[in-house]
C-alpha cells in the first residue's frame, strides 16, 4: 500500500482543490501533517476544503484563482511561499474535460482545455522549481488513461494529457541530478464533477465511446487515487522519479 510519509512542518500546493480528486488529495496531505495552499476557481467550495483542513489543526490558504491565466499560475506559488515561507510539494490536479465532435469544439473550448490542462501545470511548475529545489520537494501531475489510448470525441483532452505525461518525463530528465522529483498519476474514470459533464456526448456514437472499456466494470475510487498522489508528493516516494502510475482498473493494460 502506498502510504504518504509524515508532512509535519511542510507545505503542499494543490490545484483543483475545491472538489473531487483535488479536494481529496488536499485533505489527505493535511491528514499526514501538511499545511496546504488550495487553488481553484470555485471559491465557495474551496472554503469547504479549507474548513476540513483547519478542523485537523492544519493551516489552509485559500487561493480562488483561474489557472487559465499564466499570471495566476505564478501568483499561486508566490502567495503560497509568502504565506508559509516554503513549498515542499506541488500537485497539479485542476482540469477541464469538454468532449464533443471535433468539428463542433469551439476555438474557445480548445484554448481553455490547453490552458488549464497543459499550460497551467507548466507555468505553475516553472514558478515552483526554485522553492522545491530548496526544500528537496516534489511535483505530482495528474494526467489520465486518455494519455495512452485514443478516445473518440476527446481529441483536445487526450492531447493535453499526453502532453502532460511526457512533460513530466522531460522534467524528470532535466532534473535527474537535482534534489527534486517529478512524477505523474494517470487515473481511469472517477465519479467527479469533471466526468459528470459527459452529458455533452448524448448524441454521439456510444459504440465508439464504449471501446475504452475496462477489465473491471467499476470506476476508480477517488480516495485510492488521492492516496497515490499524496504518496508521490512525500518523501515516502523518494525512489520515484519520472514515473507515471496508472490507476485505471485495467483500461490501459492491453
Amino acid at each position: 500500500m502506498m502510504v504518504p510519509s509524515d508532512m509535519t512542518g511542510k507545505v503542499a500546493l494543490v490545484t483543483g482543490a475545491a472538489a473531487g480528486l483535488g479536494q481529496a488529495t488536499a485533505i489527505r496531505l493535511a491528514e499526514v501533517g501538511a499545511d496546504v495552499a488550495l487553488v481553484d476557481i470555485a471559491e465557495a467550495r474551496l472554503e469547504e476544503t479549507a474548513q476540513a483542513i483547519r478542523a485537523m489543526g492544519r493551516k489552509a490558504l485559500v487561493l480562488p484563482l483561474d489557472l487559465a491565466s499564466r499570471d495566476n499560475c505564478r501568483a499561486a506559488v508566490e502567495r503560497t511561499v509568502a504565506e508559509f515561507g516554503r513549498l515542499d510539494a506541488l500537485c497539479n490536479i485542476a482540469g477541464v474535460m469538454l468532449p464533443g465532435r471535433t468539428t463542433e469544439i469551439t476555438d474557445a473550448e480548445w484554448d481553455l482545455t490547453m490552458a488549464v490542462n497543459l499550460e497551467a501545470p507548466f507555468f505553475t511548475i516553472r514558478a515552483a522549481i526554485p522553492h522545491l529545489l530548496e526544500a528537496r520537494g516534489a511535483v505530482v501531475n495528474v494526467t489520465s488513461c486518455a494519455a495512452f489510448k485514443g478516445q473518440a470525441y476527446f481529441a483536445a483532452y487526450c492531447a493535453t494529457k499526453s502532453g502532460l505525461t511526457n512533460m513530466t518525463k522531460a522534467l524528470a530528465m532535466e532534473y535527474s541530478h537535482a534534489p527534486i522529483r517529478f512524477n505523474a498519476v494517470a487515473p481511469g474514470g472517477m465519479m467527479t464533477a469533471l466526468t459528470q459533464g459527459m452529458s455533452r456526448l448524448a448524441d454521439c456514437d456510444m459504440s465508439l465511446i464504449m471501446r475504452i472499456g475496462s477489465a473491471r466494470p467499476e470506476l476508480c475510487a477517488i480516495e485510492d487515487v488521492a492516496e497515490c498522489v499524496a504518496f508521490l508528493a512525500t518523501d515516502a516516494a523518494r525512489g520515484y522519479h519520472g514515473a507515471c502510475i496508472n490507476i485505471d482498473a485495467g483500461v490501459t493494460a492491453g
